[in-house]
């Protein structure tokens, strides 16, 4: 009797590392939020992985990443860390990201990747952004003890936010060579998806 030939399992660890070290920065270039946000995302990913199959991230294969395991896992991120669909569709979208390329880099898990994609995104209600007023603005930076180092940091801190309108992992990668004061003051961003911005800034923010 002839043994039907077992087709070698593709380990996840070569392909994961691949997927970190040269595709998302080298070739798409994404930004070290992204970067960080998928890392988190694959470190939960396998932990989960390694309290429900009792086996080590270095001994995981491909397949044992299908799509019910997938959404098996997104289902616990709702239930156990009560994590919002919004935050979900973020971690399915690194997810669907690395098996994108798992679909190019090993043809013969091509089923696992098509299915895996296949996971819808979950609809989310779109809730308009709040904000505050000008009084309620005026009252959080007042409440700042500008004869203290530590209230002249935060008053300058929300004041610069305020003024821009940036993200908070925009300010705080600012450094000294981002700003320029003068008869024209302003700051320089790189933002999400590298895009740069000049913001002006007002006296008051320029003078703190």
């Amino acid at each position: 009797m002839t043994s039907k030939t077992e087709v070698p399992q593709t380990l996840v660890g070569p392909l994961l590392q691949s997927f970190f070290m040269e595709h998302l920065c080298n070739h798409k270039r994404l930004s070290p939020q992204t970067v960080k946000s998928y890392r988190d995302t694959f470190r939960l990913l396998l932990q989960y992985l390694q309290a429900k199959m009792a086996k080590k991230p270095s001994a995981l294969s491909i397949a044992d990443l299908d799509a019910p395991v997938i959404l098996s896992f997104l289902e616990s991120l709702e239930q156990q860390r009560h994590n919002q669909a919004q935050s979900r569709n973020v971690r399915l979208t690194a997810i669907r990201s690395f098996f994108r390329l798992v679909a190019l880099r090993d043809p013969t898990s091509v089923g696992v990747a098509t299915r895996v994609l296949a996971i819808p995104l979950k609809r989310i209600d779109q809730h308009l952004v709040g904000y505050l007023t000008r009084p309620e603005v005026d009252a959080i930076l007042a409440a700042n003890q500008l004869t203290e180092w530590s209230g002249r940091r935060d008053y300058a801190l929300l004041l610069s936010l305020y003024n821009t309108g940036a993200r908070v992992s925009e300010i705080i990668s600012l450094q000294r060579s981002h700003f320029s004061f003068g008869v024209k003051s302003f700051v320089q961003f790189k933002g999400k998806g590298r895009k740069e911005r000049s913001v002006p800034l007002w006296h008051s923010t320029a003078k703190a």
